[in-house]
């Protein structure tokens, strides 16, 4: 009898704090008591942890056992303390050696028979285990790759209680059996289609290249079947692939929200498409008791396409107004609060009004003007404020079709490698500054050091004093002409990029 410790990792968003666990047998009556603010999943370690140490060839004390989960005032969440209780209370009881479980942090959750199951968020951890001087991490088998994605740290993959005891020391024979995998991360098909199934409208293929290469958010505008949907299914095809940094950031997020994570890091930049009747805490994340990512923090470095947007609730809209500047998802509740990165692009799509028929030539609208206002006006101004890029999408007509089959159409291979090589101007320019892309560039630098050539913003400036322009409009024009420069390979916008990113800017107001 005596006290046994171990290590684990509680979450918070995607901040992670390592967890003391520590376990205390003594005489007395049998019982089994959990302290350090467990949530209800945590709380039943108790059965699972009693279960599986009998199952796996040792005898659970018969006394009084007190675990405490350090620091206590930390709340913890989730099933993956459970191998580290396990083993705590296994030292205490000098069944492993004391000093091998100390140093180690243990993740997962245990089975009655005393099998390690998959957790969620186990890259996270491993990443906190890291940050906080842990070398060595022992995972379930089936989290055996996620895990292995941080490097420096020794990821030890063990499919049971008895092999986890065995590796810490424990005299007793081992007993193969099969390991807990997760369900096989399906491969992503490759639907987002090209660039140059766009036909007809010029300005929305330019449109959403000035998109991804400044990382600019966008409001199509246009009724059904003009292409908004198409248009931005293709905005991801012709994004670069993801640096080590986002990838981390998006395989964690993944990981987090249970979703597969695969072999190997995410290298693409996700899209979410949550549908209209999706509520606030399902757009930005939540949840009373475990906080989870919504679907802005899933697309982080990547896209949030809100298609039919003036069918979302206001309140799940308006909630994104804060992300957009900032770049982060803070949801506070009483007990913590949790951070999750934002850094995305919005891209929104809406009809003209409930009909759709709204400007179209030879079809009738059914909308009393009043109706039209309500229905846009669901799109709140402040939000539409922080969009850069507001465009109008008509219908192709049969002339537009056919002189579109004859010019040379614009594929996602060669919108990416412009992309690409704009976005490198963007960084050489930008270096030295917290900044990579132009549309996160202050409006302060904008006007400073970023200042366009002289002369070529005198309409722009009318345009502000007129109050056509909010001062961030103002900025946002600005950085969408810096964007149209590097995309034009000129080292400084002038008069033609102003203009262009006005009309971009205002195509749809």
């Amino acid at each position: 009898m005596g006290v046994g410790r171990a290590h684990a990792v509680a979450l918070l968003g995607l901040d992670g704090a390592p967890v003391e666990i520590e376990a205390d047998t003594a005489s007395g009556l049998p019982a089994f008591v959990l302290v350090g603010l467990p949530d209800a999943a945590l709380g039943e370690a108790k059965a699972r942890v009693r279960s599986a140490v009998g199952n796996s060839g040792f005898d659970f004390p018969g006394g009084r056992v007190t675990v405490n989960l350090s620091p206590a005032s930390l709340p913890k969440t989730g099933s993956a303390f459970d191998l580290g209780i396990a083993l705590a209370v296994l030292a205490a009881e000098g069944w492993v050696a004391p000093e091998s479980v100390t140093g180690v942090v243990h993740l997962g959750e245990l089975g009655l028979d005393g099998r390690l199951r998959p957790c969620r968020g186990i890259l996270p951890m491993v990443l906190a285990a890291e940050r906080a001087g842990f070398d060595t991490v022992l995972v379930p088998a089936g989290n055996a790759d996620e895990a292995s994605f941080v490097p420096g740290v020794r990821v030890v993959p063990v499919a049971s209680l008895r092999d986890a005891a065995i590796w810490h020391g424990a005299e007793i024979d081992p007993v193969e059996v099969e390991p807990l995998l997760p369900a096989p991360a399906s491969e992503a098909a490759d639907d987002a289609g090209d660039l140059a199934d766009v036909v007809g409208n010029r300005d929305a293929v330019e449109a959403v290249q000035v998109a991804a290469a400044g990382g600019h958010h966008m409001f199509l505008l246009g009724p059904p079947g003009a292409g908004k949907t198409m248009i931005a299914s293709r905005l991801p095809g012709i994004l670069p692939d993801l640096d080590d940094r986002a990838a981390i950031e998006v395989s964690s997020i993944r990981s987090l929200a249970g979703l597969p994570v695969g072999r190997s890091l995410a290298t693409r930049p996700p899209l979410e498409a949550p549908h209209h009747s999706a509520s606030p805490a399902a757009i930005v994340g939540g949840g009373s008791g475990v906080i989870r990512p919504g679907a802005a923090a899933r697309a982080a470095h990547g896209i949030l396409f809100l298609d039919e947007a003036p069918e979302f609730a206001p309140s799940a809209l308006d909630c994104l107004r804060q992300p957009l500047e900032s770049g982060v998802i803070t949801i506070s509740r009483a007990a913590a609060t949790a951070s999750f990165p934002a850094r995305f692009q919005l891209v929104l799509a809406a009809n003209p009004c409930p009909c759709g028929n709204a400007g179209v030539r030879d079809a009738e609208c059914t909308c009393t003007p009043f109706v039209r206002r309500r229905y846009l006006g669901r799109l709140s101004g402040p939000l539409l404020d922080r969009v850069d890029i507001r465009l109008d999408v008509p219908r192709v007509t049969a002339a537009q079709l056919r002189v579109g089959a004859d010019a040379p159409a614009t594929t996602s291979e060669a919108a990416r490698a412009r992309v690409i090589e704009a976005r490198a101007r963007a960084t050489r320019r930008l270096a030295g500054t917290p900044w990579r892309l132009n549309a996160h560039v202050s409006g302060s630098w904008l006007r400073a050091q970023g200042a366009p050539v002289p002369g070529s913003t005198a309409g722009l400036d009318r345009a502000l004093e007129r109050g056509a322009l909010t001062m961030r409009g103002y900025d946002r024009v600005l950085r969408l002409a810096w964007t149209l420069a590097d995309l034009d390979g000129v080292e400084r916008p002038g008069l033609d990029q102003i203009g262009r990113a006005l009309y971009l800017r205002k195509a749809a107001a």
